[in-house]
């Protein structure tokens, strides 16, 4: 009976520890974490314009792989202050994104409104709405090397239909005066 007994209790015992140490939560995953890192850089650096979460986040050596040329941090970040400086109440919303080892993959949709100066064009009040995806390489915690696409011409014909009619507008009133002009020349050279 005391044998049962004691094997009762010590059951009862390891199967309480055993329960206990399952319900300890696991570290996250190295995929969970750069994930974290990749919703940061949306989250605070585009849509709340903290710039300063990047000396956090990105590697010092981090290069962005263009299609025709790679950019560091510094020329990386420039267009990160630019696209927010034209775009102010610009926001980042992230539609899916995927990690596997130290990669990254991110499709995002770009929504604001033309408001600020850039690209080379006064603020145009046009609103802009496009996808793109950037993968990243993400080591011990901080983004390395990064890959975007996105149709660049997209965010050109968005500008453009929200200005054709003020050019239509603007090419109207010019060919007028120029008739009215030379209407009048011709008037006063009949004189």
């Amino acid at each position: 009976m005391r044998k049962t007994a004691f094997f009762l209790v010590l059951a009862l015992v390891l199967s309480g520890t055993v329960s206990a140490a399952d319900n300890v939560p696991d570290a996250p995953s190295r995929e969970a974490r750069n994930k974290a890192v990749a919703g940061r850089v949306f989250e605070e650096i585009f849509n709340q314009g903290k710039f300063q979460v990047a000396d956090e986040i990105y590697s010092r050596d981090f290069k962005n792989h263009g299609l025709h040329r790679t950019a560091d941090l510094q020329e990386d970040q420039a267009a990160v202050h630019d696209e927010k400086r034209a775009f102010p109440n610009l926001n980042m919303s992230v539609d899916m994104m995927v990690a596997e080892g130290d990669l990254v993959t991110v499709v995002w949709t770009f929504r604001g409104t033309h408001t600020g100066p850039g690209y080379g064009i006064p603020p145009t009040g046009a609103k802009i709405e496009l996808r793109g995806i950037t993968v990243w390489r993400i080591v011990d915690g901080k983004i390395r090397d990064e890959w975007t696409a996105f149709n660049e011409l997209q965010i050109v014909s968005q500008i453009v239909a929200r200005l054709k009619w003020l050019l239509i507008g603007s090419l109207i009133a010019t060919v007028v005066l120029v008739w009215a002009i030379w209407k009048g020349m011709r008037r006063s050279r009949r004189r």
